[in-house]
């Protein structure tokens, strides 16, 4: 892996894949202006058969391997991607988390309404509007409190 990520580098992996899917968490945000730093990449896939694969020969062009802190090498496999899990994978260009949902019932078909395209050179991605993480964490009980 290079040693500052490159998420434009797995995003045209995706695209070129043919893969359904939107950019969620601090990418989106930097990508619909927010002045944050982030250090994955997380996106939420559509779950069908056939996208799933495509997502799964993409991650094989991208080296994914699953995060293990035990040292092991565990590979993408396509009949988990198809469930509602989070899987954290480090490519060959940085981490990326494939989120088959986010909160309680935001899957892909849910959120599509709530996201943008926006074009990342001469490609467009999907990206989640900054308003559907609060309320789908605020769903999940994650709501932040201000102290009195």
């Amino acid at each position: 892996m290079a040693s500052a990520p490159r998420f434009d580098a797995v995003l045209e992996a995706l695209v070129v894949a043919g893969v359904d899917f939107m950019v969620v968490g601090g990418v989106a945000s930097v990508l619909e202006g927010a002045p944050i730093t982030t250090f994955d990449l997380d996106i939420v896939h559509e779950r069908s058969d056939a996208n799933v694969e495509r997502l799964a020969a993409a991650l094989r062009t991208l080296d994914a391997k699953h995060r293990d802190l035990g040292g092991r090498t565990l590979l993408p496999d396509p009949a988990t991607l198809r469930g509602p899990d989070h899987h954290l994978f480090l490519t060959s260009h940085g981490p990326l988390d494939v989120l088959g949902m986010i909160g309680t019932g935001g899957d892909y078909l849910t959120l599509l309404a709530e996201t943008e395209s926006i074009s990342l050179g001469t490609k467009r991605v999907r990206v989640l509007g900054l308003a559907a993480p609060i309320r789908t964490k605020e769903a999940a009980g994650r709501r932040r409190t201000s102290r009195s």
